[in-house]
């Protein structure tokens, strides 16, 4: 686990994600995509259909967020994180079309982990709560598509030392059981 923060630019490549480890810190740089649950859904039917999608997944990165309006002289208004296993069923077809990176909170399913191991992609979990601090660190945001669903259009955000820590790694680490089994251990050994 990495004392100090790991800087990290999107596009990601392979080489970025295969030294990550859980527990991790990680400041991302450069372009996010937003998508929730409603955006997933038509990404699956646009993928059934053979139709292009919103954006390239290729060493991206997707937040799943429903941000909230944008007061004046800010880009994005709050954007918490949303519970990732909501978008479960979907990830792996972005997964498998070459997304890098995931950012939300709560576990994933094991489907979700076989994935990413097989393919190459890390989950971040940012932090609940933090709604206000992540979203002063997006720079800029804009709508790419499915605008009609306004909080869950999917939109491109390019942020600034975004910070997230590294939940499920490539080699099948999950923060969140070795977590509990710590907590288990210094229980019983106090």
């Amino acid at each position: 686990m990495s004392r100090e923060p790991v800087y990290l630019e999107t596009p990601l490549t392979q080489e970025d994600v295969e030294p990550l480890r859980t527990g991790d810190v990680i400041r991302l740089n450069g372009l996010l995509y937003v998508a929730r649950d409603a955006a997933h859904a038509r990404m699956a039917e646009a993928i059934d259909r053979g139709e292009a999608l919103p954006f390239d997944p290729e060493g991206q990165v997707v937040y799943f967020t429903g941000p909230a309006p944008a007061r004046p002289g800010h880009a994005l208004g709050p954007a918490g994180p949303t519970t990732a296993s909501r978008m479960d069923s979907y990830s792996p077809l972005l997964i498998e079309r070459g997304l890098k990176g995931m950012v939300g909170k709560g576990s994933r399913s094991e489907v979700v982990r076989g994935a990413m191991r097989e393919h190459g992609c890390v989950y971040f979990g940012a932090v609940e709560g933090t709604a206000a601090l992540l979203a002063r660190r997006v720079k800029k945001a804009e709508v790419l598509a499915y605008e009609d669903l306004d909080a869950e259009a999917v939109r491109r955000l390019v942020v600034e030392d975004f910070p997230v820590v590294v939940v499920n790694d490539l080699y099948g680490g999950d923060l969140y059981l070795e977590g509990r089994e710590r907590w288990r251990r210094k229980t019983a050994e106090g």
